[in-house]
């Protein structure tokens, strides 16, 4: 195997493909990157759950495959200088990579060793443009669960109804939920679930263009395109939350404020709250206004945050963290949140009536 090309584009191909190869594996393969060459280089990165694999053009001298520690190579072909790289292995696996005067030789392994990565098995397909596929998965990531003991939620919900994508992400205390009309649909009406990691790798993927990702959904795997970068992710089974009943459609109390003087009011007065005693904020409900309040083993902390409406000094505790997150994450400056009691669960929309997001947070039952 041989071929050649300018190290940019290597560079970000094996960054992109690295993305998924495993950090540990019983496997060293799963810790590689697959190199084949043919009309082009092929460099995939797979860890049994998901594969990245992108493609580039480049001049090939000898058509083979090769397989090459992820972590190393990444690191060899981000040091190298910025000018023509030549890659080649021999039959024995012995890598060798030139670009200037930098010269290395690295041992690979043999690509019969790396597992084949799934094919997803074209049913149908969506497109929607890169920009908003990353916004929807940087707006509802963090409420993505880490908890493994319930495996459906460590992924979001991906629901299409006619034009519209819809993506869903709880973890038991919070929900976001995220709304776009699609590009281009075959789906009337479809539904998967998405592990986390493998959006956190394409919200990385995404860039900031209106270029579509097109995604493929199969029984078992779902597959997103980028150009000429693909991930390729199994689907995570099991009975998702029902949302729409989840969401309260009925409340007592709805108050408009400012996205900004609202999170920063909570970002000060959650200095004095210790990340190991999680003490709840207090927030009172006024009269235009919002009270905050917060006593921890550090001191006192409160503040107050304009608001337009009458909460009636309804007095409700939050996770200070949760009411961060969503707040930083909702892209609107103009905020809705809906309340019912200290019990029930705090809605945040747009102020302007529109679906595009919703974000649910539970209260935190407060001491007297």
């Amino acid at each position: 195997m041989k071929f050649t090309c300018e190290k940019y584009l290597l560079q970000s191909a094996v960054a992109t493909s690295s993305r998924a190869a495993a950090s540990k594996s019983p496997n060293p393969a799963l810790e590689g990157l697959l190199i084949e060459t043919g009309s082009g280089v092929k460099i995939t990165g797979y860890d049994l759950v998901k594969g990245i694999y992108t493609s580039f053009a480049a001049d090939v001298a000898e058509p083979g495959s090769v397989v090459v520690s992820a972590r190393l190579f990444d690191s060899i072909v981000r040091s190298l200088p910025d000018d023509i790289v030549t890659v080649s292995a021999d039959d024995s696996n012995m890598i060798s990579i030139t670009c200037g005067n930098a010269e290395f030789s690295i041992m690979g392994m043999y690509s019969d060793s790396y597992p084949e990565l799934p094919s997803v098995e074209h049913q149908k397909s969506v497109s929607i443009p890169q920009k908003t596929m990353r916004e929807m998965i940087n707006q509802t990531l963090f409420a993505v669960s880490d908890n493994e003991a319930r495996p459906v939620y460590t992924g979001a919900l991906f629901e299409i109804e006619g034009k519209m994508l819809t993506v869903v992400a709880v973890d038991g205390y919070r929900l976001a939920m995220r709304k776009e009309t699609l590009e281009s649909s075959d789906l009337d009406e479809c539904s998967f679930i998405t592990p986390g990691t493998a959006l956190s790798d394409l919200e990385k993927m995404c860039s900031d263009s209106e270029d579509a990702v097109k995604i493929v959904v199969g029984s078992k795997h779902i597959s997103f395109s980028l150009g000429d970068c693909v991930l390729v992710t199994r689907r995570l089974e099991g009975e998702f939350l029902d949302y729409k009943k989840a969401i309260p459609s009925q409340f007592t109390y709805r108050l408009k404020t400012e996205r900004t003087s609202f999170l920063r009011a909570v970002d000060r007065v959650s200095l004095i709250i210790d990340d190991r005693i999680k003490n709840p904020l207090r927030c009172v409900f006024g009269k235009n206004k919002l009270s905050m309040f917060c006593v921890t083993s550090i001191g006192k902390g409160e503040d107050v945050c304009p608001f337009e409406g009458d909460g009636e000094d309804l007095e409700i505790g939050f996770n200070n963290r949760y009411l961060q997150d969503a707040l930083k994450a909702a892209p609107a400056n103009d905020l809705e949140v809906c309340l019912s009691s200290g019990s029930a669960p705090c809605v945040i929309v747009p102020a302007d009536g529109g679906e595009s997001f919703l974000y649910m947070i539970l209260p935190v039952r407060l001491k007297a």
